[in-house]
């Protein structure tokens, strides 16, 4: 595997070659970041139609050791830009984790990331992230509306009350675009972020981790996650690992805090680990080794005028639970149609400060999950020690203790009951998908729910009376025939009910007895329209 300036690379592309000659370029949009979330957003973005210019700094796709667990909420974005199955199909599927504790081969706790059965979608795939923007370069080159620049560096931001100028450096020029909207998908070390003299806030952990991605030819585990606390191979410590495509393994290992980091990542020094955890004779080859330290913050805010900051570039979490891609992931999801319906001239500006509200919320969650996860997982005292230690013997055999057992919170959709884009019930509900939560998978006939939701506002019905309402696709169960019981029942749906989706299949309203002025009222606050 070829490397470039220390960086790893999977796949060869080449410096891009701008069509434009003028050293002042005018855009809608500018995503800066090649990763999955800029590449997401761009396909978004260019899915609806709009032009738009995506920089990256590199001019190959990396490889080397990044994200690998994409959920099944990034799975449902990832069948909304049309390239799920193709994810799905390169991928590792799996539902089952298990935690260890000592030498005992038994797991302590088992758990299901898809509790609920009967969805398109598994819980969670696991695939290299070089595999995943693969997937989406080749979407994105199929759409002639999209102008993917590889080798183009952003060198200078400056941002004016209706337009942003950036300075752009490639290998043979530079020059300059003003653009309406510039995302800044750069990531953790974001260079848009630091021209603008913004930084993070929050929480650097003490402690150590190796990652070790390692090639077997024999790869009979099954595809599950498997955590241990305190295992024979690697004492007082923790180790994580998790099958890959390709024969790929990714071993991680707990190293503690006051350690020498660059003989850690040495061969020799790795592959002692690795033969402790696989067994002596283990035969195996290295793909990628590294050492890392994480950290749990975020920006203040993630709008900053015509500057909207995505991913890693806005908030950073320890890999543990997998948060970190899929929350970028979920960033772009809510920035996408949001972002559409300004450059069409169909809301106000203001619809972004939803984005703002929306995915600091779920950054927050990410970043408490992700606390917790290794506070419990690496206890700072004696007194953190035993309650971990009393919290694993009690989940062998008593269930109320199993929650407890923290080896990082899965990442799931989060939900947003104060989101300024919700209509409040006005009925009693027991039970179903409560405004500001993401809309759950179910069968539909030959197919599914979330597909048929598409990326536009649904009005899902439940037998509509009267004109459909305006604005708005009506999707009624009730010319759907049979077999719609698993839906019903999962939106606690009755003869007349009807919920109002977002295109990011979050719901923002639903009624016992809807009529077109509701709907349309709530339409309106969804779409940041006048009321």
């Amino acid at each position: 595997m070829a490397n470039v300036a220390g960086i790893p690379v999977w796949r060869e592309i080449g410096a891009s070659a701008r069509a434009s000659r003028e050293p002042l370029e005018r855009h809608a949009v500018v995503v800066v970041g090649a990763g999955p979330v800029g590449l997401a957003l761009a396909l978004d973005l260019g899915r609806r139609g709009h032009r738009v210019v995506v920089l990256s700094r590199l001019d190959f796709v990396a490889a080397g050791s990044k994200a690998i667990c994409f959920s099944k909420r990034s799975l449902d974005i990832f069948d909304r830009l049309g390239v799920g199955q193709a994810m799905v199909d390169r991928g590792v599927t799996w539902n089952v984790g298990k935690v260890f504790w000592g030498a005992d081969s038994e797991p302590v706790y088992r758990f299901d990331v898809l509790p609920v059965k009967d969805q398109q979608r598994p819980g969670f795939i696991n695939l290299q992230q070089y595999h995943v923007e693969d997937i989406l370069i080749d979407a994105l080159q199929r759409l002639p509306n999209v102008d993917l620049r590889w080798g183009h560096r952003l060198t200078a931001v400056a941002q004016g009350e209706d337009a942003v100028e950036i300075a752009v450096r490639s290998a043979h020029e530079e020059y300059r675009i003003r653009c309406q909207w510039l995302a800044a998908c750069d990531g953790s070390r974001s260079t848009v972020r630091d021209r603008l003299g913004l930084d993070f806030e929050g929480r650097v952990f003490e402690d150590n981790f190796l990652i070790a991605d390692v090639r077997m030819d024999e790869d009979e585990a099954p595809a599950e996650r498997w955590f241990w606390f305190d295992p024979p191979f690697n004492p007082g410590q923790s180790a994580l690992m998790h099958k890959q495509p390709d024969g790929v393994w990714r071993l991680d290992f707990q190293l503690g805090w006051d350690i020498d980091r660059a003989a850690a990542a040495q061969p020799e020094n790795v592959e002692r680990y690795v033969r402790a955890m696989l067994g002596p004779r283990a035969k195996f080859r290295r793909e990628w080794y590294s050492v890392y330290t994480f950290q749990c913050r975020r920006m203040q805010r993630f709008v900053h005028g015509r500057v909207l900051f995505a991913g890693d570039s806005a908030h950073l979490v320890s890999p543990f639970g997998a948060r970190g891609c899929n929350g970028g992931l979920a960033d772009a999801d809510n920035l996408g149609w949001k972002l559409d319906r300004v450059l069409r001239g169909a809301a106000d500006a203001a619809l972004l400060h939803s984005y703002d509200f929306e995915a600091v919320l779920t950054a927050d969650e990410n970043i408490a999950h992700s606390s917790r996860s290794t506070d419990f997982m690496t206890p700072k005292c004696a007194a953190s020690r035993a309650y971990r230690d009393a919290v694993l013997e009690l989940a062998r055999d008593c269930a109320f203790a199993r929650p407890l057992v923290n080896s990082g919170r899965l990442s799931t959709a989060v939900s947003y009951p104060d989101s300024p884009l919700n209509t409040a019930d006005a009925d009693d509900w027991d039970g179903g998908v409560a405004p500001g939560s993401p809309a759950l998978d179910a069968p539909l006939g030959e197919g599914w729910l979330l597909r048929a939701l598409g990326d536009r506002f649904v009005l899902l019905a439940d037998g509509w009376r009267g004109e459909p309402p305006q604005d708005v696709e009506l999707y009624d169960l009730g010319a759907c025939g049979e077999g719609l019981d698993a839906l019903r029942a999962r939106y606690a749906l009755r003869p007349g009910s009807a919920y109002l989706i977002r295109p990011d299949h979050y719901v923002c309203a639903r009624w016992r007895r809807p009529d077109r002025v509701a709907v349309a009222a709530a339409l309106a606050r969804a779409q940041g329209r006048p009321q």
